[in-house]
């Protein structure tokens, strides 16, 4: 199990990279599927481990959301914006890449206080959600299509569920329902946000915006 555990760790540590390397915006959004369906095994893994019933339908109230409602939510974003990639990020595509090295680096030496702590298989992982936590935050701020950066917020929340997964060994159930729900409530604002901005500016970038605004 615990080689599972780990399997799945590196799945979402390599879907969060492989966001910074594709620039379609489908595929994006492919793997925020991928992405979301590994976090609900993840919590699956944890509730065998602790027996925890409890934590078995946090896992599958995980996998609903984060794999099926919110990308169903971005793909009809996708398919209104008539937007297919994105076409200019302020770094390119092998600065991220490298950028994405060092920030994996200093996840792992930002968390070694955390594993010598109590150095169990699950937080010998909680590298990985750091480092999705931080890939999160570089998606956000050189991204310059509104969907991205709406992507850079689901990589970051898919990072701190990860961290708080590894580190606590699952939160309470009404906990985890109620941050999923404000999680959806964001993404349906954003949603809406981004369709106005689309009616009155005839795209998302936000770099033209900041513009128009100037």
């Amino acid at each position: 199990m615990t080689q599972w555990l780990y399997l799945v760790c590196g799945g979402l540590l390599m879907s969060s990279v492989m966001v910074l390397w594709r620039r379609e915006l489908s595929a994006i959004v492919r793997l925020l599927v991928v992405q979301g369906t590994l976090l609900g095994v993840l919590a699956g893994i944890l509730a065998v481990r602790l027996d925890s019933v409890e934590l078995g339908v946090v896992a599958v109230g995980v996998l609903v959301l984060k794999a099926v409602v919110v990308p169903r939510i971005l793909r009809r974003v996708l398919r209104d914006s008539g937007e297919a990639r994105e076409t200019e990020p302020l770094i390119n595509v092998t600065a991220s890449i490298v950028a994405a090295a060092l920030l994996i680096l200093l996840a792992y030496a930002a968390s070694r206080p955390i594993v010598r702590l109590a150095p169990t298989a699950e937080t010998q992982a909680v590298p990985v959600g750091l480092a999705m936590v931080l890939l999160g935050f570089f998606v956000l701020v050189t991204r310059r299509r509104a969907l991205s950066q709406i992507v850079g917020f689901l990589l970051l929340d898919n990072g701190i569920a990860t961290t708080a997964f590894l580190i606590t060994g699952g939160v309470p159930g009404i906990v985890e329902l109620a941050v999923s729900l404000d999680v959806l409530l964001v993404v349906l604002v954003l949603q809406v946000l981004t369709a106005r901005l689309r009616e009155t500016f005839g795209g998302t970038d936000i770099d033209e915006l900041r513009e128009l605004h100037d």
